[in-house]
């Protein structure tokens, strides 16, 4: 796979907006007098990976129409083509890896860009781009990651794979979990959140990575639909609001936020986004309005959008981002529902390219969004009243669209 530069229009250098660092170390040297000896490797140390000072964030883009696979290194304006597939139906990432699912199987993709977070720092890394291979079959929709392990969640279930093999780049033969049925399985705390226990009921079950049952809640969560992790604990959606699972010092805690009022089933929070770390998450309502969740202050407030394709929001005081079907993007202030910045963002014919296929990446300052009918990538100073930092002109339509390096 050979990158190749990408033609950009853009307002702001790329070395204004991103750079490079030496190794970042994060404990002190030794002894001067002391004898020579082997350099020790530096806290943080990944072979083949390059530490970087700031975050190394890739765009993987993925054609519907051709089967084309490309990640687009944000940093240096890099394409870098991968394997192809037929009948592309959809793309997710873990942060690091994206998984494209596709006709007859889903494949696993390392975007060789991640972030470690210790909680008192944090270390970014890059690494060589590659194809890692075939990881489950179709149907796959959802999956979650934590430093061990890979759950992916279908309709034929969840299963586990070890972390380390694919970040090796190979896929290892898969663990089944069993009684998980088609909801989510969440790695979490070295254990796993297991939902829709024995299909059909309404339990979340903690499990030790054994697969052996440790507690389950009190706390139903019916009809789970969607789930998120963040710094406050893991997020499921429920018929009735959401389930926020937490731990402390080893002990696992559940607690309902409930939505508050009554809620019909097409207007519920059917899937979450939002930015890594981030503790305010954004979900489709229906077609006409988003949900914000706040999970440090308990609260859901729904925002009247209009008809919309796609939400997101970077949290913390930062607004909700909506696209609506005419191809206008627009911010909302969350805690007043007003709009307070509009940009005509798309051509014509955005909701056309099919469910779930326009998206909006966020990070700490910038949003992406996708627009396959114009083969374009938008980026979004956010803070600056939507002002287009960035457009990335392509040769192909990018269907489907994630951010990686989180």
């Amino acid at each position: 796979m050979t990158p190749r530069k990408i033609r950009t229009t853009t307002a702001l250098s790329l070395a204004a907006l991103t750079g490079f660092g030496l190794l970042v170390g994060c404990q002190s040297g030794g002894d001067a007098k002391a004898p020579p000896k082997a350099a020790a490797k530096p806290h943080g140390y990944v072979e083949g990976a390059e530490e970087a000072s700031e975050q190394q964030s890739r765009l993987v883009l993925a054609d519907a129409a051709t089967g084309r696979v490309e990640t687009l290194d944000l940093v240096t304006g890099d394409l870098t083509p991968l394997d192809g597939a037929d009948d592309i139906q959809g793309l997710r990432t873990d942060g690091r890896f994206a998984y494209v699912s596709a006709a007859g199987a889903t494949h696993a993709v390392d975007s060789g860009a991640w972030t470690v977070d210790h909680g008192d720092h944090v270390h970014y890394y890059r690494a060589a781009i590659r194809d890692v291979g075939a990881i489950a079959g179709t149907g796959t929709v959802r999956i979650h990651s934590d430093q061990a392990l890979t759950a992916v969640s279908s309709a034929a279930g969840t299963k586990l794979y070890d972390r380390a093999e694919l970040e090796a780049g190979s896929v290892p033969a898969g663990r089944a979990v069993t009684g998980a049925g088609s909801g989510p399985v969440v790695p979490y705390k070295e254990h796993l959140l297991v939902t829709a226990v024995e299909a059909g009921k309404d339990t979340v079950e903690v499990r030790d990575r054994q697969g052996t049952r440790v507690t389950s809640f009190e706390e139903p969560c019916a009809q789970v639909r969607g789930s998120a992790v963040t710094r406050r604990g893991v997020v499921f959606g429920c018929a009735d609001g959401a389930l926020l699972v937490s731990e402390d010092k080893g002990t696992f805690d559940a607690e309902k936020i409930p939505y508050g009022t009554a809620v019909k089933p097409s207007e519920r929070a059917a899937g979450f986004h939002h930015r890594a770390g981030s503790t305010t998450l954004a979900a489709l309502s229906g077609d006409d309005a988003v949900w914000v969740l706040d999970v440090t202050d308990r609260t859901w407030t729904r925002v009247e959008t209009g008809p919309v394709l796609s939400a997101n929001t970077a949290g913390e005081g930062a607004p909700l981002l909506a696209l609506g079907t005419d191809g206008v993007l627009t911010a909302y202030d969350t805690a007043t529902g007003r709009s307070v910045a509009r940009k005509q963002l798309l051509t014509e014919g955005a909701e056309s390219e099919g469910p779930g296929s326009v998206a909006i990446e966020v990070d700490t300052t910038r949003a992406y969004v996708n627009d396959a009918a114009a083969r374009k990538v938008h980026e979004i100073d956010y803070n600056d009243r939507l002002r287009v930092a960035r457009t990335f002109a392509l040769d192909f339509a990018p269907t489907y669209m994630v951010e990686t390096g989180r």
